[in-house]
């Protein structure tokens, strides 16, 4: 698709487990500030105005574990929270594991642009609470689907997990995937992933986990061939236990958003210096 100056169409793309809203400094504060996932803290609020900052700069955001209004959060809705302070227009979410009043946890995705359809996705799982967002932009073949998901700590549910997601998109020509995958790049899990959903991994290996020293890439961002990747970055923002993974993709030459309101809505940016395959 072009845009009206000419220029291909291009997506900036971020995904960020933000832990809702909670800072993690080192491994003893998951026990010695349990606590804090219970009941809300004056500096979730601060964290969450830092995380929004960040979100201003790109056009479609995937979050996990962010909630949706309880106790916790002291009945803020984050996911609407973020959206008003960075100037999202369309803004949805999942909440996959509810704790009576003390939680709502789930994805949620902000977008600029508006979507199709949207459809939430029960996860199967050992452990019930998990699922994946899938929003639609366009229509028929040539669709875009994007995938907003958590999978699953172990690896016997996350091997469930891409069954699903395999099944999901096999129809599909123009996927984005992203994500805690709670998987590296090169484990075995993340292979079958990328074969049977027929996805790829521009830029394996970028380390997002812990945030204060990260040696484990657990984030990720997976595309169809059909989608040209042109920048990958892990992004140095610690208001959560994982680092923000970011990428800037162009789109297909042959998709195209319903209505000339939703194009419109889509920045046209420079080339970058970089073709398909070399991410800087």
């Amino acid at each position: 698709m072009m845009s009206d100056q000419g220029e291909p169409c291009r997506l900036r793309l971020l995904s960020y487990n933000i832990q809702s809203g909670l800072t993690t400094r080192k491994y003893s504060q998951y026990f010695t500030r349990s606590w804090k996932h219970l009941v809300p803290v004056p500096s979730r609020m601060s964290n969450l105005d830092g995380i929004a900052r960040v979100l201003t700069g790109y056009d479609l955001v995937g979050l996990q574990e962010v909630d949706a209004g309880s106790l916790r959060s002291g009945f803020v809705n984050q996911i609407k929270y973020l959206a008003d302070y960075a100037g999202f227009e369309y803004v949805f979410d999942q909440s996959n594991r509810r704790i009576g009043m003390i939680s709502q946890h789930g994805n949620a995705v902000l977008s600029r642009i508006r979507p199709t359809a949207i459809t939430e996705h029960k996860l199967p799982g050992l452990i019930p609470g998990r699922g994946v967002l899938e929003v639609r932009f366009g229509a028929g073949k040539d669709a875009l689907h994007v995938l907003i998901i958590h999978m699953a700590l172990g690896r016997r549910g996350r091997l469930l997990q891409i069954e699903f997601l395999a099944h999901l998109v096999r129809d599909y020509r123009h996927v984005i995937l992203m994500g805690d995958l709670n998987c590296r790049s090169d484990s075995p899990e993340m292979g079958i992933l990328l074969a049977t959903a027929r996805l790829c991994e521009p830029a394996p290996g970028l380390q997002t986990f812990p945030s204060w020293q990260p040696d484990r890439h657990l984030d990720h961002i997976l595309v169809s061939p059909s989608i040209a990747v042109e920048r990958v970055e892990v992004l140095n923002h610690t208001f959560s236990d994982h680092l923000p993974i970011a990428m800037e993709v162009r789109l297909p030459d042959e998709f195209r958003f319903q209505g000339s309101e939703d194009r419109d809505q889509v920045q046209a940016l420079p080339s970058l210096p970089c073709s398909l395959n070399a991410v800087p």
